[in-house]
């Protein structure tokens, strides 16, 4: 069974998020069934109460909500527009799921392939830039795999595969997920011979994976706002941690488009996008810290 997730603040805005994570903590079963299932917790959370007040859906990740991020801004936002924001934290791929059937008004997410094919086919439409971070590699103090060492973070995963270390996968179809696979075509290694020996699958969000992580003494890839944030970390470092190694990892938000969706609040989810893009939400993410580190740095006026 996978433990529940690391507990950070937790504001009115974000707490059907952690809902819908925990659910997701405790499920190996990541696709179409678990969509669903945190669709119905959403629309349950909120019947009844969603209809009395001003409010955009926003199809997010589990790392922004982990993180701390949107218990940091959207009271922001909210305090200056009058709109609250639900968000439906789970991983990007079930995101764009959600977002193509109708059931958000914007995401935002952080996989820009996934991104631009949503675009592309016609269900999102003004994507900006938003803030970005860097995945790292984590794992034991030890370094058995000598990961650290590597050139880069494909020849980083073949040590750790060479060597058969344990390695935990978010399995999940996430932004992270997906650049985990990426990272290990990179590598030229398919690490699913040693699912369930060596390379273990949570099928669950960011938290949950770095909580079995930890409690394996296991690698595992990890974006920076979640790590920063997470507090049982055990035994666990940030072993492959360079900038400018391939490890980028962009959000963006994004439009659903309300061509496909007549429903979709479009002119108040503008007005979340405008203000997250906009100097005042921007100082709002850049003021987020953990130790004097930033979790995310904005880059809205960055090229889309």
């Amino acid at each position: 069974m996978i433990p529940e997730l690391p507990e950070v603040a937790q504001s009115p805005t974000v707490w059907q998020s952690r809902a819908i994570m925990t659910a997701s903590a405790k499920s190996n079963r990541p696709g179409l069934l678990f969509a669903l299932l945190a669709l119905a917790v959403y629309c349950t959370a909120f019947r009844g109460a969603a209809a009395q007040e001003r409010f955009i859906a926003l199809a997010s990740t589990t790392s922004t909500v982990a993180s701390g991020l949107y218990d940091a801004i959207l009271p922001i936002f909210t305090q200056s527009s009058g709109i609250t924001v639900h968000v439906i934290a789970v991983g990007t791929g079930q995101a764009l799921r959600l977002s193509r059937n109708g059931d958000a008004d914007a995401l935002l997410v952080h996989h820009p392939p996934s991104e631009l094919k949503f675009v592309a086919d016609g269900f999102g439409i003004d994507r900006r830039a938003v803030m970005y971070n860097q995945f790292l590699i984590v794992g034991p103090k030890g370094d058995p795999a000598g990961a650290a060492t590597g050139g880069d973070a494909a020849q980083a995963l073949r040590r750790i595969a060479a060597k058969r270390a344990a390695f935990v996968s978010r399995a999940d179809n996430s932004g992270t997920h997906m650049k985990e696979l990426g990272l290990w075509r990179a590598a030229k290694v398919d690490p699913a011979p040693g699912s369930g020996v060596w390379y273990m699958e949570t099928g669950s969000g960011m938290g949950a994976t770095l909580r079995m992580a930890a409690s394996m003494n296991a690698y595992s890839l990890s974006d920076r706002g979640t790590w920063l944030s997470y507090h049982d970390k055990g035994n666990l470092i940030a072993i492959f941690d360079r900038p400018d190694f391939g490890l980028r990892n962009q959000y963006s938000v994004i439009l659903v488009n309300p061509k496909r969706h007549p429903h979709v609040k479009a002119a108040d989810a503008r007005l979340f996008m405008d203000w997250v893009t906009s100097p005042a939400g921007q100082a709002a993410i850049a003021a987020v810290t953990v130790g004097n580190e930033k979790l995310f740095i904005p880059n809205a006026t960055a090229t889309r």
